[in-house]
């Protein structure tokens, strides 16, 4: 990377004089410090920010390294951010209101159109080109937003256009089973390719692989949030009108809900990207709080397993257990994105490695349960994409387990962890083209 401009430069320069003048810290100690912060501004600058916001969240990172760069990152991160990103960088970058406005607004349509496909007698229409156009939309918006080459856009673009045209193309008859798996698969690789336009192209870079995971985690509370504002206020419009004797129930199911749904996705997108602040703060405190009573949940499934004989007898079961594991896994990556790769072991790592485990045994129970249905009950397509979604996770966790094993023993770096699970991403965006694509004929798109 090039050296950073003359206003980072000066805000590093003061950040330096910080930790030198409280005279806990002495001048070596310093510049490690500062080498540190000038690598995660390398990585954050590689995966797509600007050097502004790349420097806010360098100095957020270094909170973990050194109590006087916490206490600096406390005292100025408001000051920071309305400096170099809403009075400077802010004005440099792409992507203000009216292109939120404008990308926002084509995800909406993009969801009413997948809805007003779905509306018919094929409803699975709704879904196979809803999916791809609304995340091919924010995906578009965050390569507008970074500025990235006329070739991602492209990629974009033919991603969702081949994926869209495909489910057009597939000869369901209704929501058949292989509708429902190649419509839950694309949106898995539809999300993959937001990543590729998050990253600006730079896909192979772990750092860029990684701030996409964080990224994920991010847009997904404020997804959460936004969803769960707009659910209440159509609650409350549903009980005002009805009570004035106006019904407006189609009105919001086919109108309000897509358009808002389609928008919220992008908004969500620039709420990560222009708030970074706000949500790298609480980050470290909800794994810390989910991961105890996720580990709990976990053991108290196997436990019951254990005592009602396993899941072969339920279906409904195995799939929790499938959510349970994905949501896990999320909470692990999400958790591990939080952190800097030079982060000292703690007990939140011993706490990750239970869960690890727990969930690692769990998912094995499922493999033993599914293997036992699909003998006695023979083969389908949700059998099939289940188990090998499954042998996908159990490999992850596997892996996942012995190296959390080897950080919380020998008090091991967090890179080998980080580095496994940006490496493993792709292996999750191969299976779901693989079931989106090849299982529908395999099973005459039943």
């Amino acid at each position: 990377m090039s050296a950073p401009d003359a206003g980072v430069e000066a805000e590093i320069a003061r950040w330096r004089a910080y930790v030198l003048g409280r005279g806990s810290v002495s001048t070596a100690d310093a510049d490690e410090l500062e080498d540190h912060l000038r690598g995660h501004l390398e990585h954050l600058v590689a995966s797509g920010l600007s050097e502004d916001e790349a420097f806010l969240v360098a100095v957020k990172r270094m909170g973990s390294q050194s109590d006087v760069a916490r206490e600096f990152a406390r005292q100025h991160q408001r000051r920071l951010w309305r400096e170099l990103v809403l009075d400077g960088g802010a004005a440099r970058a792409r992507g203000g209101l009216a292109a939120v406005l404008g990308f926002g607004s084509a995800a909406g349509l993009a969801a009413r159109l997948g809805w007003a496909l779905g509306g018919g007698e094929h409803p699975q229409d709704g879904f196979l080109l809803g999916i791809p156009l609304v995340l091919g939309v924010v995906a578009a918006f965050l390569w507008w937003r970074r500025g990235s080459s006329p070739r991602v856009l492209a990629a974009i673009g033919g991603i969702a256009a081949a994926l869209a045209s495909l489910g057009l193309a597939y000869p369901f008859d209704g929501a058949t089973d292989t509708a429902v798996l190649m419509a839950l698969h694309m949106l898995m690789a539809m999300w993959l390719t937001v990543g590729f336009a998050y990253a600006g192209g730079h896909w192979r870079s772990h750092a860029a692989r990684m701030d996409f995971i964080r990224f994920t985690g991010e847009w997904a509370i404020y997804m959460f949030l936004i969803a769960a504002a707009g659910g209440a206020l159509i609650g409350v419009s549903l009980a005002v009108f009805e009570g004035l004797g106006i019904d407006i129930a189609d009105a919001l199911l086919t109108w309000v809900l897509p358009l808002g749904m389609g928008g919220a996705t992008v908004v969500a997108a620039w709420l990560v990207e222009a708030k970074q602040e706000v949500l790298e703060a609480i980050a470290p405190v909800l794994t810390r709080v989910f991961t105890p009573i996720a580990t709990l949940a976990v053991v108290a499934m196997l436990v019951a397993a254990v005592a009602s004989g396993g899941f072969e007898e339920s279906r409904e079961s195995l799939i929790a257990v499938d959510v349970l594991l994905v949501v896990v896994l999320g909470l692990v990556l999400y958790s591990l994105s939080a952190l800097p790769p030079d982060a000292p072991a703690g007990w939140t790592d011993r706490m990750q490695l239970a869960l690890v485990i727990a969930a690692l045994l769990l998912d094995l129970a499922a493999l033993a349960a599914m293997a036992t249905r699909i003998v006695d009950l023979g083969l389908t397509p949700n059998r099939l994409a289940t188990l090998g979604m499954n042998l996908v996770l159990v490999a992850n966790l596997a892996v996942t387990a012995v190296l959390y094993a080897s950080r919380t023993v020998r008090n091991g770096p967090l890179a080998p962890l980080q580095r496994w699970q940006t490496r493993y991403v792709p292996v999750f965006g191969v299976w779901a083209v693989t079931v989106a694509v090849a299982l529908p004929p395999l099973f005459a798109f039943a």
